[in-house]
């Protein structure tokens, strides 16, 4: 017996994703419905090899339904998140508004699967921050071998992240670079993405970081260890798909690289790719449409005591995202729905 499933936002990048990685593993559905805006009411998307027409959010009753991905904005989040998980349907939500709510579970499950127990709280269970995901799952067989202290992390984050939008104005101000009068200006980003990169994701703080530096700091916090000092720098590059993030990490005992190697090649979600060579590292664009998290570039930093670095990169719109979403469904229903 499987599960009656509702993908919101299913017209949207990760709405779109979720739908994919659904039919791509098999996730028991006996019936799904996609779920869209007004605006987009009956666009058509698909579900493996199936096709369906997009009915109102505004109208639809969540009654009878087991689970809800949510991939829309905060803002409408707010509105039929509640609505849903009031009704009986279970939420997981890929927006940032119910990250910080200490009632409800943020989860990784390479992580911290047994978190999800604590979704009968609300109904509701928060996807985090796609800079996030990838990161704790590098993070985590290593803290428990060696105890992390403290982590410095630069990302390098793709424009999908931002949106639709933000991937048409790469593409028309890189094509506008090479065309005289053809150049396009900034709208969704501060400034030009094309050939630059952008030190400027989400709001400015007080203390000078931006929003999603701080995200990647409570969230880390939140998920793994609240004991772990974490700074981050957030960079816009101009990549379409694809996180990249390079992490220099303290720990509380020493850990040499070859060891830290071997712990990563058998932990879940990761695949090493490290070769002391030209060419023996992953990029963006090799993590296009893959499950995995990649970790690269692992050596030991002989500036602190028991320091360690590595590169990490993975799909943004699949762990840091929709992946994640249905990883959460899936121990949601090993662990508590046991249906299907």
């Amino acid at each position: 017996m499987g599960y009656r499933v509702a993908v919101v936002g299913a017209t949207g990048n990760v709405g779109k994703e979720m739908l994919n990685i659904l039919a791509e593993r098999e996730f028991p559905v006996d019936e799904i419905v996609a779920l869209a805006s007004r605006n987009s009411l009956g666009t058509e998307v698909s579900f493996g090899d199936k096709t369906l027409k997009t009915k109102d959010l505004a109208e639809f009753d969540f009654t009878g339904w087991d689970i809800a991905f949510f991939a829309i904005g905060s803002d409408a989040t707010k509105v039929y998140a509640p609505k849903a998980a009031s009704q009986g349907c279970v939420v997981i939500d890929n927006s940032s508004l119910y990250r910080y709510d200490p009632e409800i579970p943020l989860v990784v499950p390479e992580v911290n699967a047994e978190a999800v127990d604590n979704y009968k709280n609300k109904n509701i269970i928060a996807n985090p921050n796609c800079s996030t995901a990838q990161m704790v799952v590098a993070l985590k067989p290593l803290h428990d071998r060696a105890k992390i202290k403290r982590v410095v992390v630069a990302t390098y984050q793709s424009v999908s992240g931002t949106g639709k939008e933000a991937m048409d104005e790469l593409w028309n101000q890189t094509k506008g670079v090479f065309v005289p009068g053809q150049e396009v200006a900034p709208k969704v980003y501060p400034k030009q993405i094309a050939f630059n990169v952008i030190p400027h994701i989400d709001v400015f703080l007080d203390d000078g970081s931006t929003k999603e530096e701080w995200k990647m700091v409570a969230e880390t916090k939140k998920i793994l260890d609240k004991s772990i000092k974490l700074t981050a720098t957030c960079v816009r590059v101009p990549v379409f798909v694809g996180h990249s993030e390079a992490i220099n990490v303290e720990f509380e005992e020493p850990l040499d690289w070859q060891e830290a190697q071997a712990i990563l090649r058998e932990a879940p979600g990761i695949l090493v790719v490290d070769k002391r060579e030209a060419g023996g590292y992953i990029t963006p664009v090799e993590c296009v449409g893959e499950y995995a998290t990649y970790v690269s570039r692992i050596r030991e930093d002989s500036t602190v005591e028991n320091g360690l670095s590595f590169w990490c990169v993975s799909d943004n719109l699949r762990k840091g995202a929709a992946l994640n979403a249905v990883q959460i469904a899936e121990v949601l229903g090993k662990r508590c729905l046991k249906k299907g």
